[in-house]
């Protein structure tokens, strides 16, 4: 039975965690929403489990169906056993003005009768740090860094408190990298500080250790909140635990959807162009006729894996700057038609899914009728392959799918993530 619940923002982060917790010891196993864990095989599948972390759609939802979705989502952990909790967010912290970081957390707060939660977005291994509170994507704040640009939620503040502090009816405080530095139990004398207890506390962190520390003074915080980074201290009961085999065989169909806008996975879609066969969505033919335009994508993937199965085709909605539909509706027309391509695609064959964008991962999983997903091998920092059991009008059929958050992963990531299911 599992005792650590996990309560994801989006299905990239979801697998993102997922990953580091089957990395660190626990049999864990990525749940489709809160529904996917109360009956049939999902639930199966989380009595087996040590952790359980539930994936939502609800970074970018309305801030009050965002904490319906993450109070449901508790509710649901809690009744499979869970009595401890991690909200998990992207270690960009993307957010808007009112949310929805802030109001979840307060949520899960009040919920569980809590009073404090520590922040800690920070994921070294990706390239994110927070020093003094401000957090850095590399060598760049993060308001200078390509986040300043993005789509969905353009991050025009590097200080981790300044963004939260409009989100949440908590106090927000810092502690800072030397408390961090001095060990955990230092760290959790100051957390137990009476001037912290009804805050959300952000805490520096720029090295895996400094995480690992972090983990070590909140092990009896019932609700941390952070990106996966986190979990690096968190270990499991079974440090050899097997990950899943692959679903599919060598030379199995596979297909790369790309729905992410950002400058990665932007050089990563100019990558495989030079070596993947590939389409670029043409999003006035899916407006003019939405099937017609999925089922020419189809077929010419399906053309592409007759000419050689080894070489996934692209689909792909940006290649550059060029490429931004401004248009409100775009980004959900995009989600749609990679969705459905995915659909049909498996029906006809394909047994391999790289999807890029954390929007588009969760429109895919969800279309493909996949309440759980358990993790195979791992191919970067916070992308994992992982195993998946359709629904819908591919019941039963088994996948392997990667799910890839806009930012992460390699130039190369689309033509060398295959290799890790040899």
């Amino acid at each position: 039975m599992p005792t650590l619940g996990a309560i994801a923002d989006d299905f990239t982060g979801a697998t993102d965690l997922a990953t580091t917790l089957v990395a660190r010891g626990h049999r864990t196993v990525v749940a489709v929403g809160p529904d996917s864990i109360t009956d049939g095989p999902g639930r199966t599948a989380v009595d087996d489990a040590d952790a359980v972390v539930i994936a939502l759609k609800s970074r970018t939802a309305p801030v009050a169906e965002a904490v319906d979705s993450s109070l449901a989502a508790l509710r649901a952990l809690r009744a499979a056993g869970c009595r401890r909790f991690y909200f998990k967010y992207c270690s960009t912290f993307d957010s808007t003005a009112r949310g929805n970081i802030g109001p979840v957390a307060d949520a899960l707060l009040d919920a569980i009768g809590e009073r404090r939660a520590v922040v800690v977005p920070s994921f070294p291994a990706t390239g994110r740090t927070v020093y003094r509170g401000r957090l850095f994507v590399h060598d760049e704040l993060l308001d200078e860094s390509p986040m300043r640009h993005h789509p969905l939620t353009p991050m025009r503040d590097s200080h981790v408190g300044r963004l939260l502090t409009p989100q949440t009816t908590r106090p927000v405080r810092l502690v800072g990298l030397d408390t961090v530095r001095a060990g955990a139990a230092a760290l959790t004398a100051a957390l137990d500080d009476p001037g912290l207890a009804d805050a959300l506390v952000v805490v520096d962190a720029t090295e895996d250790e400094d995480l690992r520390t972090i983990a070590a003074a909140t092990l009896g915080h019932p609700l941390v909140t952070g990106a996966a980074g986190l979990a690096l201290g968190l270990a499991g009961p079974r440090p050899d635990a097997a990950r899943v085999p692959a679903a599919s065989n060598p030379g199995d169909p596979g297909v790369v959807l790309s729905g992410s806008a950002s400058s990665a996975t932007r050089a990563q879609v100019a990558h495989a162009r030079a070596r993947l066969p590939h389409r670029a969505l043409d999003l006035a033919a899916l407006r003019t006729d939405f099937d017609a335009a999925v089922g020419e994508l189809v077929a010419f993937a399906r053309a592409c894996w007759q000419r050689d199965p080894r070489r996934p085709p692209l689909l792909y909605a940006v290649g550059d700057l060029g490429d931004l539909d401004g248009s409100p509706g775009a980004p959900a027309l995009v989600e749609r038609a990679l969705a459905a391509c995915a659909t049909r695609l498996v029906a006809a064959g394909a047994r391999r899914l790289l999807v890029a964008g954390g929007e588009t991962s969760g429109s895919v999983i969800t279309a493909l009728g996949v309440r759980t997903l358990t993790i195979g091998s791992p191919i970067a920092p916070g992308v994992t392959w992982a195993r998946a059991a359709c629904g819908n009008e591919n019941d039963g059929r088994s996948v392997d799918v990667a799910l890839k958050s806009g930012n992460f992963g390699a130039t190369d990531i689309f033509t060398e993530a295959w290799s890790a299911l040899a």
